[in-house]
């Protein structure tokens, strides 16, 4: 008889605490989520697609992430932001790397966003400037990076040029700086300054840098210092598992990746929805090769373009530069 008393007990607590869970007064136990900070390298774009997707599709929090993205800054650089443990992964670039790693500061990409080198400099057609060896003596509006000079200069050398220019810091954006023609031409990306020329009927002469004797190399990248992977080599496979899923759907679907794009972020960050979409479908086909695993990064790229901008007296490990032992 005590025995059936136990068993009806029994079985009313567990009818009791199945049913406060349904009605939701008792939550079930959820797995505390680690924060992750990362910082942009620029205002959103589709160069960070995978990242708004994996965060829209929840695979951050199934890796057991709790992402912040850190947003961009004109004060501060995210090399800067990542650097200083402010913030545990960046957005960069290979310049970023290489110049930071040579003055022992040093920083190792993670993962390449695109495989390729897909940026060049740009004049209006109307300019008469159509070869890069005409760039000679003109007008440069560029970004304050101390590799800009030796690469134009390299650009123009290459063409028969003598790659003297003048070179200005750009306070607004790089098409709209062109179209006032108070500079003569911009550095941009293939992937959304030239489409937004493009979408803007704008008549453009474009010299790709791998044509003119630039080595090839990853167009931006996720970075982290040595000493944070040293100590979280988990957390950072955590999240580029779940940042290569984000890349991995964007090259599939370049149009609802878009859409998630312009949907993560504030109303007014995106004036024109058709550049973004226009942007992505170039993206998707660009983030890597056919057949090649998003993010990969091989010696060849992070040793040929760094020896060619670093100083000939400047000696670095190529190989510490970057890592694919966490991408999935």
């Amino acid at each position: 008889m005590k025995k059936n008393y136990l068993l009806v007990f029994f079985l009313f607590i567990v009818f009791f605490f199945s049913w406060q869970l349904f009605k939701g007064q008792i939550k079930p136990p959820v797995n505390k989520l680690t924060p992750f900070k990362l910082a942009l390298d620029w205002t959103p774009n589709t160069n960070h697609t995978g990242v708004y997707v994996a965060l829209a599709k929840g695979w951050y929090h199934d890796q057991g992430l709790d992402l912040k993205i850190l947003p961009y800054s004109p004060n501060v650089s995210s090399s800067v932001l990542v650097t200083s443990e402010k913030s545990d992964a960046g957005i960069s670039f290979i310049e970023d790397v290489v110049g930071e790693t040579a003055k022992k500061n040093p920083i190792v990409s993670i993962g390449a966003i695109l495989q390729h080198n897909t940026s060049g400099l740009i004049t209006l057609k109307s300019s008469g400037i159509n070869r890069p060896r005409n760039l000679d003596g003109k007008i440069y509006g560029g970004y304050g990076s101390p590799f800009e000079n030796p690469i134009i200069a390299q650009i123009i050398k290459k063409d028969g040029g003598n790659g003297n220019f003048k070179n200005i810091v750009l306070e607004i954006g790089a098409m709209q700086a062109l179209e006032t023609k108070k500079i003569d031409f911009v550095w941009v990306f293939s992937g959304w300054e030239l489409i937004q020329a493009d979408l803007d009927n704008v008549k453009y002469n474009y010299f790709p840098l791998i044509k003119y004797g630039i080595p090839d190399s990853p167009t931006a990248v996720f970075i982290a210092t040595p000493n944070k992977i040293k100590s979280s080599p988990q957390l950072f496979k955590k999240f580029m598992t779940a940042t290569a899923q984000g890349y991995e759907y964007a090259r599939l679907f370049p149009k609802e990746s878009a859409q998630i794009l312009i949907d993560q972020n504030p109303k007014d960050t995106f004036p024109n929805p058709l550049l973004v979409f226009a942007s992505q479908e170039f993206m998707s086909k660009n983030y890597a090769d056919k057949n090649t695993r998003w993010g990969a990064q091989n010696l060849k790229s992070w040793t040929g373009y760094p020896k060619f901008i670093l100083d000939s007296k400047t000696t670095i490990d190529f190989n510490s530069l970057f890592t694919n032992k966490f991408l999935p």
